[in-house]
């Protein structure tokens, strides 16, 4: 059991011999639990140096083991759901001196990743989505006459979303030789893992009970009332001594709970249940944090390190944010938002906060805490999360909904069908709007403004600061309809948060430097970066604060009062806020020089913020970079002059 984070590499000889599977399989199985202790103990050493997830992949440090040793991957197809637990997985199959990259520029990514490594069979990051993938890969063995074995590891989080039942009851129709793994580390299907289970687990993941399940079967489908009555008698047995009776309603062969740590019982149980026929499921209990203390009593503080430096030796759970509005420091946009969510409700009964499985990440837990019967999390159900706000919105009461950018692209049809066709009262709080950085392009909020431009109805906020934040909260609060505020991950600039709240003129703008030959219009959180490039070129600067109704009479007087229009917004160019103002001038007959900063047509990888950013041409420097080669294109003669010292 480890205490601290070792800060120097660990010795592990045994490990430093596998640099594949192949080599994996050549170790006895009396090998695997001291490989078991040596792999977590290099985990737990390099995610200290680089920061990232690490709960989930202790966890499942003897289930990778196991699954590596048993099966001919990357023949036999293994894919993983969301992506937090393959760590081991990436120590295992030829990348383990490359860890210490771990999602830095250029280097490994946070998340499963087809263009890394072969045994990276599907790219993840968003939840639940394994099952199908596993289906659609197990199908093609089959249309193609292979034998290769397809695994899917879900965790029972992800198994809360309707795509993975879907997937399950698809796979059960379909008779499909596969397995599907449910990572069981939060006991939220079984809390007795007694010895009763693992006996019973055994037995029906045997070779002998199965033939003779099968050969019963044969025998007793000739006479429809016996069979019916064994099958059922099975059912009830399997119920009275585990949870599976709903995936075997569902048409799985369903083995466990065993307990995932068990190297012991994981390997016998895994070689029976690797040439079964047909859907199978074994349930694993393991353990979040599994072999650090202090991750074990804590395991959602210590999901994940996210400040990492090369002494760090313990990690302490991180501090509550104060209580006052009035900050001493630069504060994250997830806190404030948990903050006015709390006076909000202090004095709006209609107010319920809903998130899919976001609490903790989105800074609801405050609001949880003093208002429990308003707080609704519905797991990971992106779409049955903004449909309840959408019933709740048809009777009066007032939902919040706090989102990630990202995973609300899932529930977009419910989006448009469910709320703004209809209009409804609901305001979305999206959360880590634009690049995230080190979490890479399955997590970045890249799209938000253009897929939310194109819906009816939506009224879209972009803040610039903290305080702009609150106030463009309580504006979307106020307003009757469907209204969405996004911000970014981090912290802001460090502006005064004003207590009082204001709702701000809908679609409007302020002007908040002025200059000549040049506006900047700032669509969100890069107006720090706009405001020092325009100083280097005297230009102004707007903050537009909307997106959607945008402010037409300011971006029309500063269109007749400047030569060059430049926008600026940390989303995609196609279809953002850039080209939004591109078709008013479009509609008024309007043609002058309008350049469109933002992010290119292209994922971007993953990488520290600022240095994304800047590959992006987004900061400050690269913002005043691209302005000037536009106006040396276009030989603005006066602002050229100006910028050489040159008398007008």
């Amino acid at each position: 059991m480890f205490h601290e984070i070792p800060q120097q590499r660990p010795s592990t000889p045994l490990l430093d011999t596998i640099a594949s599977p192949a080599d994996l399989k050549q170790l006895a199985e009396s090998d695997l639990p001291r490989l078991a202790e040596e792999l977590r103990a290099f985990l737990l050493y390099t995610v200290g140096q680089t920061g990232g997830h690490f709960g989930a992949g202790l966890g499942v440090v003897e289930l990778t083991i196991a699954l590596h040793y048993l099966f001919d991957t990357p023949e036999d197809r293994l894919v993983w759901d969301v992506g937090h637990q393959t760590y081991p997985h990436k120590i295992l199959t030829g990348r383990r001196e490359q860890m210490h990259t771990m999602r830095q520029l250029g280097g490994l990514a946070g998340f499963p990743k087809r263009g890394e490594s072969p045994y990276d069979t599907f790219g993840v990051g968003h939840s639940s989505t394994s099952i199908s993938a596993a289906l659609g890969m197990a199908l093609a063995a089959r249309y193609t006459d292979s034998d290769r074995r397809t695994v899917a590891v879900i965790g029972d989080g992800a198994m809360t979303a309707g795509m993975a039942f879907e997937a399950l009851t698809h796979a059960a129709h379909c008779k499909t030789d596969m397995m599907v793994i449910l990572n069981d580390n939060q006991m939220s299907i079984s809390r007795n893992t007694g010895g009763l289970n693992t006996y019973f687990a055994r037995i029906w993941a045997s070779k002998v009970y199965n033939s003779l399940r099968s050969g019963s079967k044969k025998v007793l489908s000739r006479i429809p009332p016996a069979w019916d009555f064994a099958r059922r008698a099975e059912g009830h047995m399997k119920g009275m001594v585990s949870p599976g009776t709903l995936f075997e309603e569902l048409g799985f062969n369903y083995i466990g709970p065993i307990d995932g740590h068990d190297l012991a019982t994981l390997i016998p149980t895994l070689r029976n249940m690797r040439d079964l026929p047909g859907p199978k499921l074994l349930h694993a209990i393991t353990r979040k944090g599994k072999g650090f203390a202090p991750a074990e009593s804590d395991p959602v503080g210590y999901h994940a390190l996210s400040t990492p430096s090369p002494s760090l030796t313990k990690i302490e759970p991180p501090e509550r944010e104060p209580e006052s509005l009035v900050p001493v420091r630069a504060r994250k946009y997830q806190d404030v938002f948990g903050d006015w969510l709390c006076d909000i409700a202090a004095v709006d009964e209609r107010l319920v906060g809903i998130t899919p499985a976001m609490g903790e990440g989105s800074g609801m837990m405050g609001f949880a805490e003093r208002f429990p019967d308003r707080y609704i999390d519905v797991a990971i159900a992106e779409q049955h999360a903004v449909t309840l706000a959408a019933g709740l919105a048809c009777d009066g009461m007032k939902p919040v909904v706090a989102i990630y950018s990202t995973f609300l692209q899932r529930a977009y049809d419910q989006l448009i069908h469910d709320v703004a066709l209809q209009d409804l009262d609901v305001l979305f709080a999206i959360d880590r709007a634009g690049l995230v950085g080190e979490d890479g392009p399955t997590h970045a909020g890249a799209f938000d403004l253009s897929f939310l431009r194109c819906i009816p109805n939506m009224v879209i906020m972009a803040p610039s600061d903290e305080n702009e934040a609150r106030q463009l909260l309580y504006t979307g609060y106020c307003h009757n309809g469907p209204a969405a505020v996004r911000y970014p991950r981090g912290t802001g600039p460090g502006a005064r948060i004003e207590q009082t709240m204001t709702a701000l003129p809908l679609g409007k703008g302020i002007v908040v430097r002025e200059g000549s030959d040049v506006a900047i219009l700032n669509f969100g959180t890069l107006l720090g970066a706009a405001r020092e490039a325009a100083a280097s070129i005297d230009a102004t600067v707007a903050d537009m604060r909307f997106v959607k109704p945008l402010d037409e009479a300011l971006i029309l007087e500063l269109a007749e009062q400047h030569q060059l229009l430049v926008t600026v917004e940390e989303n995609v160019i196609a279809g953002g806020a850039g080209s939004a103002v591109m078709e008013l001038l479009a509609a008024r007959g309007i043609t002058m020089p309008v350049l469109q900063l933002g992010l290119p047509d292209r994922f971007i990888e993953h990488g520290k913020h600022a240095e994304l950013l800047s590959l992006q041409g987004l900061d400050s420097t690269g913002i005043e970079r691209s302005i000037r080669q536009r106006m040396t294109l276009l030989d603005i003669r006066p602002a050229l002059r100006s910028l050489r010292g040159e008398a007008p």
